[in-house]
């Protein structure tokens, strides 16, 4: 096969690759937005993590971004096509080359790489040289809904969709096992953005709850923008001090009913008066 019809093969699959990850995430945004901000909007109003609720014109940015995006991941999506056929990537046929153990074990392993793959490009494009070229526009969203999960300017929308190429060149890949990995990070990035605590009050007292992530840290996230960088686990930011210094005591509050101690409440109006002065043009972010 040419160059030039490779090409071409790579092109006419881009169409279906945007379509199949479109439809997921239509899917999983929608049943996160309807949830959450529709059917048990009051009746969950005080696990809500910000005050602040989102304008319609907020709601529909984000749904044109995403659908940008997902054309995006589309292209990226020919890209690691392309690469396949040349033989540069690390898929392989059939499952019993590797092995069923493997070809979970592989699941994990992507999770993990793109974690931290997540924690160093993110906490890059939040440089004052690179934060408005490549992450303000996710930004714009500083109470979020779970249409923000793909709401990315075009240059974060190819780095955001690079983990998939960067897993294909990596480790060894059954093409199948993309599905539950993508599965995974669509529902945990589309809750990461609900604006609602799901986890108990107990949650970050646990043992996963010291290693895994809740919607409270990225929502400190998406106020504060210096802090709370990582994805899944709070692996990277526990290691590198950059979780947020009220992260546990936001939590209690989204989690006691809105309730929270004297000391939580005059960290959370300082923090949000601080935010307001730093927020017209979401450039103040340093590395």
């Amino acid at each position: 096969m040419t160059t030039t019809e490779k090409l071409i093969k790579a092109l006419k699959a881009v169409p279906g690759m945007s379509v199949g990850d479109a439809m997921w995430y239509a899917i999983l945004a929608g049943a996160a937005y309807l949830f959450f901000h529709v059917v048990f909007k009051s009746a969950l109003r005080h696990r809500r993590i910000s005050s602040k609720s989102a304008s319609s014109r907020q709601i529909r940015r984000e749904i044109l971004h995403s659908v940008r995006s997902l054309a995006i991941f589309g292209v990226v999506g020919g890209m690691i096509y392309i690469a396949a056929m040349n033989g540069w990537t690390q898929f392989y046929q059939p499952i019993d080359k590797h092995g069923w153990p493997y070809y979970f074990v592989s699941i994990v392993l992507m999770v993990v790489l793109h974690d931290a793959y997540f924690y160093w490009t993110h906490r890059l494009m939040h440089h004052r040289r690179l934060f408005k070229l490549f992450h303000r526009t996710h930004h714009l969203s500083t109470s979020p809904t779970p249409w923000a999960a793909y709401a990315f300017s075009p240059l974060e929308a190819f780095v955001q969709g690079g983990i998939g190429l960067v897993i294909a060149l990596a480790i060894p890949i059954h093409p199948s096992a993309y599905l539950p990995f993508m599965l995974w990070q669509i529902t945990f990035n589309v809750l990461g953005h609900c604006g609602y605590e799901i986890f108990p009050n107990s949650f970050l007292r646990s043992p996963i709850g010291k290693f895994m992530n809740s919607p409270t840290h990225h929502a400190l996230h998406h106020e504060n923008f210096r802090s709370n960088y990582s994805l899944y686990f709070n692996v990277w930011d526990r290691w590198l001090g950059t979780n947020h210094a009220s992260y546990e005591e936001r939590f209690d509050r989204a989690t006691s009913g809105g309730r929270a101690p004297l000391r939580a409440t005059i960290t959370i109006a300082s923090e949000r008066l601080a935010g307001e002065a730093a927020r017209p043009d979401l450039e103040s972010v340093t590395a």
